[in-house]
């Protein structure tokens, strides 16, 4: 199957209140992972690559291109998306390359710089067919402190969809990054307001922080597309020392990582009911 526009998935989902799973690849076992649970649950996924996973790989290209491949060759519909670039030339790179969608993350500029940013990704990207997601409200976590404090304003977001032209919206709502514990108090109250005026997709980043119940919620309240990526890190490295500690003797990595890519894959299978439940 051919990769599907992220507007036909993503704005399809948020039309039937449902959410849409965008799960962080960084070694080729996790796009495998992520692709196979795609196609088990019967709905479509985003395969992300952030920065600093391309930072990891030397470059954003070799990774890139491995998860465009394993997107392309899937039965499930899939957009392979570039998240939390701050580094433009990166995000012009991605479109290049053939990534369908991609992420500006301007969060740490001030209102009108990130605006000014925004709406120059937005243009570049159009012109190309390739979508939009921006971030307003700092999200917690990027630098190892949990605010869940920090709120996106209503207004505010309003007016930077009208002045960007964005196609969604990263907002904070009580979430928080790289949590490895499921204890985030999410502000449904906030995400509703939020989802009754802002006219594009609404994104829950650091959902690995957030408890299936809220994530449920989160989705019947507003949110569309919700962003998980440490939990399955975790679901990754418990099955790796599993693994090895009953098979002290194994050195062929296929084995160890094909152990940890299924436990994420059956993870991953679990997680899209959830946000599906709505």
């Amino acid at each position: 199957m051919p990769l599907v526009t992220a507007s036909q998935l993503i704005y399809g989902a948020r039309a039937e209140r449902r959410g849409v799973g965008a799960f962080n690849v960084i070694q080729v076992e996790h796009a495998e992972a992520f692709v196979a649970a795609a196609a088990r649950a019967g709905t479509g996924v985003v395969l992300q690559i952030s920065q600093n996973a391309a930072k990891y790989h030397g470059g954003l290209e070799p990774i890139a291109l491995a998860t465009l491949a394993i997107a392309r060759a899937s039965s499930a519909p899939v957009v392979v998306h570039l998240d939390h670039a701050e580094d433009r030339a990166l995000v012009s790179e991605a479109i290049a390359l053939g990534l369908n969608s991609v992420m500006y993350d301007g969060s740490a500029l001030d209102y009108e710089a990130n605006v000014e940013a925004t709406a120059d990704v937005v243009r570049e990207a159009h012109a190309r067919g390739v979508f939009v997601e921006a971030e307003l409200g700092k999200v917690g976590g990027k630098d190892g402190v949990h605010a869940p404090g920090v709120r996106t304003d209503p207004a505010e977001a309003v007016a930077f969809v009208a002045a960007t032209g964005v196609d969604a919206l990263a907002v904070a709502v009580g979430s928080s990054h790289a949590m490895t514990d499921r204890t985030a108090a999410l502000d449904f109250e906030r995400i509703a307001e939020l989802r009754a005026v802002v006219p594009v997709p609404l994104v829950l980043h650091g959902s690995s922080g957030v408890a299936d119940a809220d994530l449920t919620r989160a989705v019947e309240e507003g949110m569309t597309k919700i962003n998980i990526s440490t939990h399955l890190n975790n679901t990754l490295t418990r099955a790796l020392r599993t693994y090895l500690d009953q098979n002290p003797a194994v050195v062929d990595p296929r084995k160890y990582l094909g152990a940890g890519r299924d436990a994420m894959r059956d993870e991953v299978v679990r997680l899209l009911g959830v946000l599906n439940a709505a």
